[in-house]
């Protein structure tokens, strides 16, 4: 009795040793998600309107973390005067690490932008500095473009990320498929090109992740660019704040409980002119 008792007492104890171990290995995950949580809302601009003086645009953005914690992020600045910068992208990974290459990344393209490169410019100049550096081998996708404010004239550039949606003043949402160059961070030495779209007065931009269109449901089926569409042809003057709640509730209404694990991040303009 008294052996299996002692044999009792060595198992109680190492089941005990290893709830402790679990629960420490859980708390400690959960406070690097939580850093990454905090690392990435941080960086991101979110007080709108954020040029409240400018009345020929309005912008809004708006980014959901998913469980796993990844590298999403959008940014948008005033080069001058007379250009907005916009900018979404997608870090591969999860965790602190795609948190602070996130972090790296946003501030590399900011800076090359705020020097008035052209779109292209800065996506290569981004890619050789974060290629320099890069031991861990990660990447970002990146759709960066800059509006010329007074003429509606937008100049981008596609370094691996998600088609940008496009509606004219007077036609419907669609997609714009753009010239598609490497990921960030992929090759050194990487060239990119750039396009100009006109945008006329009244004229939106949509512009996503791939945790959009790649929000699954229990059935496992995707939520697709066709339902992406039809949230945003479902009210053709929504503003860019109205646009990003619709394009919300369409994937919330069709994921319901089902766990997500990727970043909802989003960004919409509208043109509104001089």
């Amino acid at each position: 009795l008294a052996e299996a008792f002692s044999m009792l007492s060595g198992k109680t104890l190492q089941y005990i040793a290893e709830v402790q171990r679990v629960t420490a290995e859980k708390e400690r995950i959960g406070a690097e998600l939580s850093l990454a949580t905090r690392i990435q809302a941080d960086m991101l601009p979110n007080v709108f309107p954020p040029f409240p003086e400018r009345k020929e645009f309005d912008i809004y953005a708006s980014m959901t973390p998913a469980k796993e914690v990844g590298g999403d992020f959008y940014d948008f600045f005033l080069v001058d005067d007379d250009h907005l910068g916009m900018v979404i992208a997608d870090v591969s990974g999860k965790g602190v690490p795609a948190a602070l290459f996130m972090m790296a990344s946003k501030i590399i393209l900011a800076n090359n932008a705020m020097m008035g490169k052209s779109p292209a410019e800065i996506l290569a100049d981004t890619n050789a500095a974060i290629c320099a550096n890069n031991r861990e081998e990660m990447f970002v996708t990146v759709w960066l473009g800059i509006l010329e404010i007074s003429t509606g004239k937008l100049t981008a550039a596609n370094a691996g990320h998600e088609y940008p949606v496009i509606k004219q003043a007077d036609g419907r949402f669609e997609i714009f498929r753009d010239k598609h160059g490497l990921v960030i961070g992929g090759m050194d030495g990487a060239k990119y090109r750039e396009y100009e779209v006109q945008l006329t007065k009244g004229a939106k931009l949509f512009v996503y992740t791939d945790g959009v269109p790649e929000a699954t449901n229990a059935h496992e089926e995707l939520f697709g660019m066709d339902r992406l569409l039809e949230a945003l042809n479902g009210n053709l003057e929504a503003s860019p704040e109205e646009m990003l709640a619709n394009v919300r509730k369409s994937v919330d209404d069709f994921v319901q409980d089902a766990e997500q694990f990727d970043d909802l991040t989003m960004l919409g303009l509208e043109y509104k002119g001089v």
